[in-house]
């Protein structure tokens, strides 16, 4: 796999943060606001109340001035935002209708979207097969990276990237996630672990496949990011999510970039208990940032 030519600063104008008012989605916040001090972004706060009842007689829409529903969560969604003190960081509310995670892949468009920043209460097994995931919902749809921050995650209080891992496949192309990790890695002068999962690897053919699988890493760095970036290469024998997780706990890793593929059925994949983004943000120390491949 070749390298690829440089790594560039990424560009975060605009953070979205979608959130139900709940102190679940408040957890969010802390992560968003670094970014956004760092980066000089834009917060958008996204919100939603529910479509209104379909009636056997269609009814005109209330004018915004004269429904009392949106009114009032206007006015909750104010003071959810005034409560959490974001001092000079500019900021938007976005106040919707119909299920905010149908609602995302519009917004990205239509308000230039860079990052999604959200949190989840986690839901995995039988619980999540039948309730879904918005998160996961929002993260295999959205067009830009996708920063979740799962029930497992440390408190962020005083969040910095100190220690970066990134999980690759080195049989598909891992530009597009190394080009986030990378440039995050580089703002802030973080760590950089490099990790490969190849599970199912017989214990004495794994000196050999522990050797080419370093190799195909370490040619993944672009040579511009030698200059300041020492990575470390690792292989594990686990099942990718196990490998992914037992490695984040082990570095006390500050933050997972992974892919994650677009379902061909989002509403299905939404519903399938165990894939491994799903089992990452679900249980990592850490949040997780997801660039859809």
């Amino acid at each position: 796999m070749p390298t690829f030519a440089q790594v560039s600063r990424l560009s975060l104008k605009k953070i979205l943060v979608p959130t139900d008012l709940s102190p679940t989605s408040r957890a969010a916040l802390p992560f968003a606001r670094f970014l956004a001090e760092i980066y000089g972004s834009t917060i958008l706060f996204a919100h939603s109340i529910p479509n209104e009842p379909h009636l056997q007689v269609p009814l005109d829409p209330l004018p915004a001035q004269d429904d009392v529903v949106w009114l009032d969560a206007r006015q909750r969604f104010g003071e959810f935002v005034r409560e959490l003190s974001l001092g000079a960081i500019p900021h938007k509310l976005l106040l919707e209708r119909g299920d905010v995670a149908d609602a995302i892949p519009a917004m990205i468009e239509e308000q230039g979207v860079d990052l999604v920043v959200l949190a989840t209460h986690g839901r995995r097994g039988v619980s999540k097969a039948l309730l879904g995931s918005a998160a996961e919902k929002i993260y295999r749809s959205a067009t830009c990276p996708v920063l979740t921050v799962g029930p497992k995650a440390r408190e962020a209080r005083d969040w910095k990237l100190r220690r970066i891992l990134c999980p690759v496949d080195v049989s598909e192309d891992p530009e597009p996630v190394l080009h986030y990790a990378l440039s995050l890695a580089e703002e802030n002068q973080s760590e950089f672990i490099l990790m490969q999962a190849v599970p199912l690897v017989p214990w004495q053919h794994r000196a050999a496949v522990d050797k080419q699988s370093r190799g195909a890493l370490e040619n993944l760095i672009p040579e511009q990011a030698r200059d300041w970036c020492v990575p470390e290469y690792v292989v594990r024998w686990e099942h990718p999510a196990e490998a992914i997780l037992h490695e984040a706990q082990a570095r006390a890793a500050d933050l997972v970039v992974m892919s994650v593929h677009r379902s061909r059925a989002v509403s299905l994949s939404a519903h399938l208990p165990w894939p491994v983004a799903s089992e990452v943000v679900s249980r990592a120390p850490c949040p997780a940032l997801t660039v859809r491949v």
